[in-house]
């Protein structure tokens, strides 16, 4: 193929937006083996992390999926920023902390806070804040992308984090969150508002994970996908203005540790988080059975209703078992007070 990109301009990132217009041979591939051909500087795990950043459109719609096949004529325009430091620097950011000693910092995440730099989050991380607060005493077991970083929360949920300051320490906490409780005192407990009510007061979710087959940034319930097990208590339930249940506050554990787990897992039950636009979009009409509080709180939340309130771990060095719980924050607390007051 000797035709390459068609055109390029300076992007507003400062980066290069970058225009292909499918050639007629090109037609009905696949986006990402068009990409590959046609802008030999990108490499193929460049390409597919842009694709999946939404930094790629093709006849001016966002296509996130690698897969996507193209037609003859199409015009595809990508959106490459500039070029990222290949370490991340500290940066003033505040960080609730809960516990910390030499080993491990314990902090309660905020809403918002992305944990690690990625495809449109360069900066304003967890990982800039703890590298600006600990210095040079994170581990550096999880690279200098991840320093310190054994396990995640999404964006917009909020609670507890533990993070190894140490090699020592990141070793035995990877190894108990492997193991997840089932031999060691590990604990991960989370609070997550679901559409509905359960048909049972508890009970327990066991079915695969893997990535979604036509939504690549989106995790599903498929048959040979990674062992996932959650299991759950029904707290409370919500009547809406019917008198009907409408809602329930559950309270989570996990048993492993796979992405979007528990908010894959409700949804895969029926139940799925409210405010998730990702895996619960198809629930959104549910908001009209709530009173005029209920729809106000859950409008105001513009996040999935999940927190992790509860971490209980064994301290790396000493072998102490620690237990911290974090209480609902505030936009949580406002929509449970909203749905107990019914109407």
């Amino acid at each position: 193929m000797s035709l390459q990109v068609t055109s390029q301009q300076v992007s507003s990132n400062g980066g290069r937006k970058l225009e292909v217009i499918v050639a007629g041979d090109e037609g009905s591939a696949r986006l990402d083996r068009v990409l590959a051909q046609r802008t030999p500087e990108l490499s193929r795990s460049r390409l597919k992390a842009l694709i999946l950043a939404g930094s790629v459109t093709v006849k001016d719609a966002v296509v996130r999926d690698p897969a996507y096949h193209v037609a003859s004529g199409d015009t595809i325009i990508i959106d490459v920023p500039e070029a990222a430091p290949a370490e991340p620097k500290g940066e003033d950011i505040a960080l609730d902390i809960v516990f910390e000693d030499d080993d491990i910092i314990v902090i309660d995440k905020p809403r918002g806070l992305v944990v690690h730099p990625a495809a449109g989050h360069a900066t304003g991380t967890l990982v800039n804040a703890l590298i600006a607060h600990c210095g040079n005493s994170l581990s550096g077991i999880g690279g200098v992308k991840r320093p310190g970083i054994v396990h995640r929360l999404d964006k917009d949920t909020t609670g507890l984090m533990v993070v190894a300051k140490n090699d020592h320490a990141h070793q035995s906490l990877t190894a108990q969150f492997a193991d997840h409780g089932r031999t060691g005192p590990m604990e991960r407990g989370y609070m997550a508002f679901a559409w509905g009510v359960p048909n049972r007061p508890h009970g327990t979710i066991d079915a695969p994970i893997d990535r979604h087959p036509h939504a690549r940034e989106k995790m599903a319930v498929r048959q040979g996908g990674r062992e996932a097990i959650t299991h759950f208590e029904v707290l409370s339930s919500f009547a809406g203005r019917d008198g009907k249940p409408v809602a329930s506050l559950l309270a989570c554990q996990l048993e492993t540790g796979r992405t979007h787990q528990i908010r894959v897992h409700l949804a895969h039950l029926g139940h799925p988080l409210m405010g998730d636009s990702v895996y619960g979009a198809h629930f959104k009409t549910k908001a009209g059975q709530l009173g005029a509080e209920g729809k106000h709180a859950l409008t105001a939340l513009d996040r999935q209703a999940l927190h992790a309130y509860l971490l209980a771990l064994e301290h790396p060095r000493t072998g102490e078992l620690l237990r911290w719980e974090s209480p609902l924050p505030e936009d949580l607390l406002l929509l449970e007070r909203a749905l107990a007051a019914a109407v």
